[in-house]
């Protein structure tokens, strides 16, 4: 695994934990000479991990819309930014830049680009691993919301497991680099409930 892609928040939250978490993250990520990709943004925890791989020596790559760098967001201290025209292309060349994908906590735009990601492994659009990273239980609702979407069939068990979660960013990563793609010989057949 050389990049990883993190998706956060452009706010801190309410937890010094989180702020803590993502400098956690950042520097392990640096120590072990992984590039984080992430949405170049100069705010939040967005800020604070990519300023923290930066500070422990290693490398980042930020990708944002024209429209956010307009708005004076982007981080312009980056080993690499890339301005694209759109979100779509943004989420794209995020997605094809990385080898597996980590979400610290955040908001609608976190959870809809993580969940996103997971369902192109989910599709076999690629094979790259997707981790949460549940600080002081932040997603603890989401974690359980998949199990019960298993339970009810609406996921299928082997791709409940898509979805890799720890509270330590080194274990998380850990994880993420063992990950193997569950293989599901046949989406769904007609009929089946």
């Amino acid at each position: 695994m050389n990049r990883i892609c993190v998706y956060c928040g452009s706010n801190f939250g309410d937890r010094k934990s989180y702020l803590e978490t993502a400098q956690a993250l950042g520097t392990v990520m640096a120590e072990r000479g992984i590039t984080l990709v992430y949405g170049g943004g100069n705010v939040g925890l967005m800020g604070a991990v990519a300023d923290t791989v930066l500070g422990a020596g290693g490398q980042v790559i930020g990708v944002i819309p024209q429209a956010l760098v307009d708005k004076e967001v982007a981080h312009t201290g980056l080993s690499d930014l890339r301005v694209v025209s759109s979100m779509h292309e943004r989420k794209a060349l995020m997605a094809e830049l990385s080898d597996a994908f980590i979400a610290l906590p955040g908001g609608l735009g976190t959870l809809e680009e993580f969940c996103e990601i997971a369902t192109w492994t989910q599709l076999g659009f690629h094979t790259k691993a997707c981790g949460l990273l549940n600080v002081d239980g932040f997603y603890n609702g989401l974690l359980t919301f998949l199990d019960h979407a298993t339970q009810e069939k609406f996921i299928r068990p082997a791709h409940r497991g898509i979805v890799l979660a720890d509270t330590d960013p080194a274990a998380l990563i850990d994880k993420l680099a063992k990950f193997e793609v569950p293989v599901v010989q046949k989406w769904i057949a007609r009929g089946e409930q």
